[in-house]
């Protein structure tokens, strides 16, 4: 029976060093330990196999049949060994790590893409990955760390969890230009009573229309149509084919279009706010507290877009 061969990394390094540099003494500078602990260190690994790794009468020192063995052991484990190793550096300053985002309002996507395009460039070596939060329990996936981030407008308290305030937005109701409501100031509950309501396919409580405006005020549209595409729903009330209510984000793109008018809810306009839920833990990681800038500074340069207009 052959007996077991206890290897260690340091092992491969000795190998890997004295091949290429051809000499105890200068693999041992390379290595940063003496001559004579190198020498006693290749001395007990061939004890312990049994053979001879060098030539040691050849100038430079060449490797022995079982040490070319060993060298193309060494060559194969210890890059995947380093690669590793620069990984779990990486990590522990901050440089590399996982961004997998779940978003919890579905027209979040017009203003988180060129966020996380920003984000990118600056940290090339972060997985970053987007789910459509509400496919799925985001926020007890958060908790799991099935998932990094979670963007949403209903904060909850949940342990080890911190939702970072991003922006404020509001609600905007759309129309065409030649529906009766374009003549209006601002839009009430009622004025949706005998509408066909445009929305995305999302469950109602998180609609901003239904959760603050329609369902306090017991008010129920003529119709609902649920559409998948911004585009697409923008296309339908140009058309007259019903009206919608999206974020001021959204909208700011048909805002001085002719086809288009937009009016605020309410009289006094309503007014919501996102949150980035993160785990406490993360919150403090560099690319983390990147990203949350990013997402706070990004619709303040679409204000100053449309103030600039």
């Amino acid at each position: 029976m052959a007996p077991k061969l206890h290897l260690e990394f340091r092992h491969l390094r000795t190998i890997r060093a004295i091949s290429e540099c051809g000499g105890l003494a200068r693999a041992a500078d390379r290595l940063n330990i003496t001559q004579s602990a190198l020498s006693h260190q290749v001395k007990n690994l061939e004890d312990q196999i049994g053979v001879e790794l060098f030539v040691r009468r050849s100038r430079p020192m060449t490797l022995s049949a079982a040490g070319q063995r060993l060298l193309r052991l060494a060559e194969q484990v210890l890059p995947q060994v380093e690669a590793v190793e620069q990984d779990f550096a990486g990590i522990k300053t901050g440089k590399t790590g996982r961004l997998h985002i779940a978003i919890e309002c579905h027209a979040c996507f017009e203003w988180l893409f060129p966020v996380l395009e920003q984000f990118r460039r600056a940290w090339p070596d972060v997985d970053v990955d987007i789910r459509p939060g509400l496919q799925f329990q985001a926020l007890p996936a958060l908790q799991k760390e099935e998932i990094d981030l979670v963007v949403s407008s209903d904060p909850e308290k949940l342990p080890g969890v911190e939702f970072a305030p991003l922006f404020d937005y509001e609600p905007v109701f759309l129309a065409s230009a030649s529906h009766p409501l374009a003549a209006r100031d601002h839009i009430e509950a009622q004025d949706f009573a005998g509408e066909t309501l445009i929305t995305y396919p999302v469950d109602r409580a998180r609609l901003d229309v239904f959760s603050q405006l329609l369902t306090p005020a017991g008010v129920e549209p003529a119709a609902i149509r649920q559409v998948e595409l911004t585009a697409v729903i923008l296309l339908l009330v140009a058309s007259n084919r019903g009206v919608s209510v999206l974020p001021d984000w959204v909208v700011r793109e048909v805002r001085y279009n002719a086809d288009y008018v937009t009016r605020p809810l309410t009289a006094g306009g309503l007014t919501r706010r996102l949150y980035a839920a993160v785990r406490e833990t993360d919150a403090a990681r560099p690319f983390m507290a990147h990203v949350l800038r990013l997402m706070r500074t990004e619709p303040l340069k679409l204000q100053r877009q449309d103030a600039s207009a």
